[in-house]
C-alpha cells in the first residue's frame, strides 16, 4: 500500500490566511491537509488531534515550517514521538534536516528529545525556585479563602458549640469541604 502524505497547515490568528502553506504543501503531494488558525501554544489544537489519530503507518506528515506544528523543543518531540510511535514519518519543507525518513534526521530527533529532557529540568527547576522565593516572602500558594481570618474563627466557634457541617457551609455559602477543613 502506498504512503499517505498528509500535511498539517495552520495560523495563529484569524488575520493570517492558511493560502502559502496549502499551496507548498499540495505542491509536495498531501492529499489531504489538516489545518486551523489555532494558537500553537494551545495543546488541545483540534485538527492536529484528528491528523495523529488518523495516522496509519508509513503515513509522511509534512509541514512548511516546524513552528506551525509546535511552539518548545519539548512539545515539537512530543507530536514527532507520537507520529514515529504509530510508523509514520515526519518532514518539514523549510528545515531539511528535519526528515525522519533518512539517518540524519532520525538522529537530529533523538538530540532533540535529549533537549526537551533539558527543557523539561529547566522549567522544573524555575518553577520550584520562583515558588520558594514566594514562600520567603510570605505569599500564600495556591487559591485565595474563601472566608476571611474573622470568619474562620467564627466558624471555629460555632462547630465546638454544635452548629453542624452543613449550617455553617449554607451559612458562609461555602462548600462542605471548606467548613471541614477548618474543624479538624
Amino acid at each position: 500500500m502506498q504512503p499517505r502524505h498528509i500535511g498539517y497547515a495552520r495560523v495563529s490568528t484569524y488575520g493570517q490566511t492558511l493560502g502559502a502553506q496549502l499551496e507548498q504543501l499540495r505542491a509536495e503531494g498531501c492529499a489531504k491537509v489538516y489545518r486551523e488558525k489555532a494558537s500553537g501554544v494551545r495543546p488541545d489544537r483540534r485538527e492536529l488531534l484528528k491528523l495523529l489519530r488518523a495516522l496509519a503507518p508509513g503515513d509522511v506528515v509534512t509541514v512548511t515550517r516546524i513552528d506551525r506544528l509546535a511552539r518548545s523543543t519539548f512539545d515539537l518531540f512530543a507530536i514527532l514521538k507520537q507520529i514515529m510511535d504509530t510508523g509514520g514519518q515526519f518532514r518539514s519543507l523549510a528545515e531539511p534536516w528535519a526528515d525522519t525518513s533518512a539517518d540524519s534526521g532520525r538522529l537530529m530527533i533523538a538530540v532533540l528529545g535529549g533537549l526537551a529532557d533539558v527543557e523539561r529540568d529547566l522549567i522544573r527547576t524555575r518553577t520550584a525556585e520562583g515558588r520558594s522565593r514566594a514562600k520567603a516572602r510570605g505569599q500564600r500558594m495556591g487559591r485565595p479563602s474563601k472566608l476571611t481570618e474573622a470568619q474562620k474563627a467564627e466558624v471555629r466557634r460555632r462547630r465546638a458549640e454544635g452548629a453542624t457541617i452543613k449550617e455553617l457551609a449554607q451559612s458562609y455559602d461555602v462548600g462542605l469541604a471548606t467548613i471541614s477543613r477548618l474543624s479538624r
